[in-house]
């Protein structure tokens, strides 16, 4: 291949792609160091410690949503929507943030039967119920919540937390806002919603797609994630 054959996000996502396997070494890390020194350091020392490996997997997981979002624009990814257990994939992706949530001192609590079954590509949801959590855990006090039921033809997800919630200007009844730019004061550029977002409208059935809606309330009256699968 010649370098005239290249292109920039060719360029860039194989750059993400080595970035995030650098970044994900520096989580493991970190995390080993954080469970060695809990009882050696004062509280706030390791607080700090635990925001830093908290917003290191925030970062691992913008990675991927970047490289997935270029083989959505490429119309390169496999798309593979097959039956699922979804208490299982909960699991799969609880158990993937299990020792952040646990420095975090954050208990989880799933709602979901272990009957309830869907089709939806198992690694794009996972990825999606990831993204939820991410947010959840850098704004609940304590308590994270992720129910699953079926209804009117739908599978719904919800990630709720008992945090101070989403702000108003956040709230919009038809959904997410995904192309509402950069926050520079904040430092959002609203990357997960928009990944959700797009995960959400690849699911398709009988002529309705899947969407993403956020609201504040739920079991615990803080912020509260809702993906809607047809």
């Amino acid at each position: 291949m010649s370098t005239e054959d290249i292109s920039f996000a060719d360029l860039m996502a194989s750059s993400i792609h080595d970035m995030k396997n650098s970044v994900n070494i520096q989580v493991h890390e970190l995390e080993s160091i954080a469970a060695q020194i809990k009882e050696k350091v004062d509280a706030t020392a390791f607080q700090s410690l635990v925001s830093v490996i908290a917003q290191a997997h925030r970062v691992d997981a913008n990675l991927i949503q970047l490289l997935g979002l270029y083989k959505f624009g490429k119309s390169i990814y496999p798309l593979d929507i097959t039956e699922h257990p979804v208490a299982e994939v909960i699991a799969d992706a609880v158990l993937q943030k299990s020792s952040v949530l646990a420095l975090k001192g954050i208990t989880i609590k799933v709602d979901c039967s272990d009957d309830c079954c869907w089709y939806f590509d198992r690694d794009l949801v996972t990825g999606v119920l990831l993204n939820a959590m991410n947010n959840a855990y850098n704004y609940t006090q304590d308590k994270i919540r992720i129910a699953a039921s079926i209804e009117a033809g739908f599978l719904m997800l919800r990630v709720e937390d008992n945090g101070r919630g989403y702000p108003t200007h956040m709230l919009l009844g038809s959904g997410v806002d995904a192309n509402k730019g950069v926050n520079f004061s904040s430092g959002s550029t609203g990357l997960g919603f928009y990944f959700s977002s797009q995960v959400a409208q690849l699911h398709q059935n009988q002529g309705q797609s899947g969407s993403l809606t956020i609201e504040n309330g739920g079991a615990y009256g803080g912020g509260c994630f809702v993906v809607r699968l047809p």
